[in-house]
Formats: structure tokens, C-alpha cells, sequence
């Protein structure tokens, strides 16, 4: 009896990996069936309208003056133009952000330096407490990480000729997208979320999010759906669907860029990771029930659902990761025919399915796609392997564990010779990377199982587990240990540096 309701357990998070995975099949439907239903500028406003470019600045040294420099360069009246910088600062940046705002002011730019000293909020109070004292009529906001493009404006604020319109969103491109490996298989993971996901829901009327960055707000829109609110980790998220529910239309540009820079280091882009997942969940808790008590159409309450919730698939994909081996043993004893007529179709078509939604964002996005494809299986090994990471943001989410918004660590890097080892900001290593040194092994002593049981057909699901565990939690210690002899090696050097100035002066 025990054993039965084992396999139920199991088979039911299996089931569940399987439909989540799944819905990657209806994104790219709907992409594809609603491609008449792109978004068409019909009418332009008679009159620019002042807007308001806001730049939340948290720490970044390095990224700052690119920042500042490309919206101050955004073809736009100057007279219409007004720019905050949001900085909440607590090291040098707040020195360096202040000099280069002086500098664009007295080259006869509204610009203005808003520093807090609490931050209270994190980013979505720093938003919020710049909207107070906001000129424009429309506020367009950009992280540090990001380049603003000459036309943005030119090219986003016309949509605005239409009164219901309440945001408009531009697909994210990256700049280090060729830097490495990881920020490699990073930048197709995001494809799939800006080719293939935002199109799909935003055509075909389905709601879809600001994504905090790289987009432009009617400021109506904003203040009429409650502000920016610091309940979640996902302030972008979390007023997108407030905003909707309030019956303001949103368009994405799925063909408009705006370059960014995307993590070079595996422990920032996990704390970015944690964040998201974090932040999905939460905003899960706090508007589902809204939602799906609304009179929405039962399609967007039905998409919304998958939307909001679709990080828990981390917590369950784990929870199957630990399954793996007891499930293995308990259905010895059944035969290894039931495990081929059910275990392995739902793992291929969730694997084929996840596979062909990639495939579709490089091929929709690349003239080269195809020889990106050879990144697909580790990118599903690198999504298995941040499981431990993203089921404790969901865990925490779940069990109102409050954590503060952590900033992804940026370099201003773009080419191959740009360095980040030795510079500020590292990332964290936490006790999370124990447990995917154990899952990686533990996967290891699976193989070895299904060797030994000529089980062979699961091997190659078991090595993708494997990989992706390994992966994670080596280049985590790998490259916290790197960057650690590379700070210290330049402090050495600072350090020497100045002596012989001293002696010099002497």
C-alpha cells in the first residue's frame, strides 16, 4: 500500500512538471496564431508630451557614467526631457553619480541627482519616491545595467496616442551576450521569455509584465493602479497586473531593442534568479484570488495562472530530483515496461517541448540560430541545476520569509578582454551550493544504479540532472574562489603601489 501511494506522489509531481513544461507548446501556438495581431502605431500625438527618464542606481560604479551618458543622449526636445537619478547609494557611486549630473547639468540638461539615505522600498520605493517630484506626463524607466537607445522615445511614445494605453515595453537584447558560456545559454533562456512568452500574451490579448526596465509608463496608469508598492521583490510584476486589472492596455515592441548587460558571474545571476522567483510568487499571493474573482475572460485568468505561478515548477522539479532514486527501486519489483510506458513520455515530451519553445524564440530572433542549438541541452541542465536556488525563493515566498532586494552585480562588460575578476560587487556564495554538490553526486550514484540495472534508457535524463547540478554548484565555489585571489591580488598591488608613491614623495 505504501508503495502505491508513493508512486502516486510521484507520478503526481510528475504530472505537474509535465503540464508547466507543456505550456511551452500553447506560448509558441499563440505566437505563431497571432502574428496578425501585432501591435500597429495608428495615430501619432499632435504634440510630444514632456517625459520623465528615471534611472534607479544602487552601487554601480562601473556601469553609472554609460547610464547617464546614453539618456542624456536619447533624441528627444530637451525642453521635454527630464531626468532623475535614483540613487540609493551607500558607497563611491554616490560621489561619482553626483560629478556626472553636475557635469550633463551645465551642459544645459534637466537632470537631477535624488539620493536616499534609508532604502526604504529598495528599487520600487526609489520609483515611487521619484514619481512624486516627476515632471513628465510619461515616465520611462532604465536600470543601470542597461544602454538607452537614441530613438527609444521617438520610436515608443506615439502608442500613447491611445488614451487606454497605459505602457509600452521593448524586448531586452544584450550586450556581453557572446562573453562566456553562462551568458551565453543566459541569453537564450531570456529569447524564450522576450521572443516567444511577452509576444504571446500581449497579441493575443493575454496580459503580460513590465519588466522593471527598457519600457515607458503613462504616469496616469502608475498612480491610478496604487503606485509602486514594496510588498514583493517584483515591483514591475506585481504593477503590471494591478494596472491591467485597473483596464489599462499594454503593448510590447518585440522588435525594438534595448541593449543590456546581463550577469558574467553565476552567483549574481543566481541572486537575480532567487529574486525573480521570489518576487513571481509572491505576486501570485497577493493578486490571484483578484484575478480569478474578477470577470476577466477565463483565457487571461487561465494564462495569468500559469504565469504567476510558473516557479513553483523549481520547487517541484527538486522535489522530483529527490525522488528519482526511491521511485527507481520501488518499481523494481513492478517491471521496467511500466516505467517505459509512463516515466520516460512525459520526461520526452516536457524535454522536446522546452527544447522546440527555444528553438522557436533563436529562430523567430537570429538570422543564425541554428548553431545555437547546441546549447539547448545544458541550457534545460542549467534550469534543472538552479532548482535549489529558485525552490528556496519559492519556499520563502511561500512562508512569508521577508528578504531584502538584492542587486545583481554589474561590470560594464561587453568583449571577451573585459575583466570583472578583482572589481567590487562579487557575488555570494550561501549554504545552497552544499546542496547541489549533494544532488550531483547523488545523481552519480543513480547512473551508477542504472548501469548496474541495465535501466539504460533513463541515463541520459539522469545525466542532464547530473550535469546540471555539478555545473551550478562548481562554477559557484570556482568562481567565488577566482574572484577572491584576483581582489587580493589587486589590493596587494594598490597597496604597493602607494608605498612607492609615498617613498617617491619622501
Amino acid at each position: 500500500m505504501l508503495l502505491y501511494l508513493f508512486l502516486a506522489v510521484y507520478f503526481f509531481i510528475l504530472i505537474t512538471v509535465f503540464i508547466y513544461a507543456s505550456h511551452r507548446y500553447y506560448m509558441v501556438y499563440l505566437y505563431y496564431r497571432h502574428q496578425k495581431d501585432r501591435p500597429v502605431l495608428k495615430d501619432r500625438l499632435t504634440r510630444l508630451p514632456r517625459v520623465t527618464i528615471q534611472l534607479p542606481v544602487y552601487n554601480e560604479m562601473y556601469v553609472l557614467r554609460r547610464l547617464i551618458s546614453a539618456a542624456c543622449d536619447v533624441d528627444y526636445p530637451r525642453e521635454l526631457l527630464d531626468i532623475q537619478v535614483l540613487d540609493d547609494s551607500t558607497d563611491e557611486t554616490k560621489d561619482l553619480a553626483r560629478d556626472c549630473v553636475q557635469e550633463f547639468r551645465e551642459k544645459g540638461f534637466d537632470i537631477r541627482y535624488i539620493h536616499r539615505e534609508k532604502r526604504e522600498g529598495f528599487k520600487g520605493g526609489a520609483l515611487q519616491n521619484g514619481l512624486v517630484s516627476a515632471k513628465g506626463e510619461f515616465i520611462a524607466v532604465f536600470d543601470a545595467d542597461f544602454v538607452p537607445q537614441k530613438d527609444t522615445l521617438q520610436k515608443t511614445v506615439h502608442f500613447f496616442a491611445d488614451p487606454s494605453v497605459g505602457m509600452v515595453q521593448t524586448r531586452w537584447s544584450y550586450l556581453n551576450r557572446d562573453y562566456s558560456f553562462l551568458t551565453k545559454i543566459q541569453a537564450i533562456m531570456l529569447d524564450g521569455h522576450f521572443v516567444i512568452e511577452h509576444t504571446a500574451r500581449n497579441w493575443s490579448g493575454r496580459f503580460f509584465n513590465f519588466n522593471g526596465t527598457a519600457g515607458i509608463w503613462r504616469k496616469q496608469a502608475i498612480e491610478s493602479s496604487g503606485g509602486w508598492q514594496n510588498d514583493t521583490l517584483t515591483e514591475d510584476l506585481d504593477l503590471s497586473y494591478r494596472s491591467q486589472l485597473k483596464g489599462w492596455k499594454f503593448i510590447y515592441l518585440k522588435d525594438e531593442l534595448a541593449p543590456s548587460e546581463i550577469p558574467v558571474e553565476i552567483n549574481g545571476f543566481k541572486s537575480q534568479q532567487h529574486r525573480w522567483a521570489k518576487g513571481s510568487i509572491q505576486t501570485a499571493k497577493k493578486l490571484l484570488p483578484r484575478i480569478l474573482k474578477s470577470d476577466l475572460p477565463l483565457k487571461v485568468k487561465v494564462e495569468a495562472f500559469f504565469h504567476l505561478t510558473n516557479n513553483s515548477s523549481y520547487l517541484l522539479m527538486l522535489i522530483l530530483s529527490l525522488l528519482i532514486y526511491p521511485s527507481m527501486v520501488a518499481r523494481i519489483n513492478i517491471g521496467w515496461f511500466q516505467m517505459l510506458v509512463t516515466d520516460v513520455p512525459f520526461l520526452l515530451v516536457a524535454t522536446v517541448g522546452i527544447s522546440f519553445f527555444y528553438i522557436c524564440s533563436q529562430r523567430e530572433a537570429y538570422r543564425n540560430w541554428k548553431s545555437r542549438i547546441i546549447y539547448l541541452p545544458t541550457l534545460m541542465s542549467l534550469g534543472i541545476g538552479l532548482s535549489v536556488n529558485n525552490s528556496r525563493a519559492v519556499l520563502g515566498a511561500l512562508f512569508n520569509r521577508r528578504t531584502e532586494f538584492k542587486r545583481t552585480p554589474k561590470y560594464s562588460i561587453k568583449g571577451k578582454k573585459d575583466r570583472w575578476l578583482g572589481k567590487k560587487y562579487r557575488g555570494e556564495i550561501n549554504g545552497v551550493v552544499l546542496m547541489e554538490l549533494m544532488l550531483g553526486i547523488y545523481f552519480t550514484f543513480n547512473i551508477y544504479f542504472a548501469i548496474v540495472n541495465k535501466i539504460y534508457v533513463s541515463i541520459p535524463f539522469l545525466m542532464m540532472f547530473q550535469m546540471g547540478y555539478f555545473y551550478v554548484a562548481f562554477l559557484s565555489i570556482f568562481q567565488v574562489v577566482l574572484s577572491g585571489i584576483a581582489s587580493n591580488r589587486l589590493t596587494r598591488f594598490i597597496y604597493s603601489k602607494r608605498n612607492a608613491e609615498d617613498v617617491m614623495a619622501a
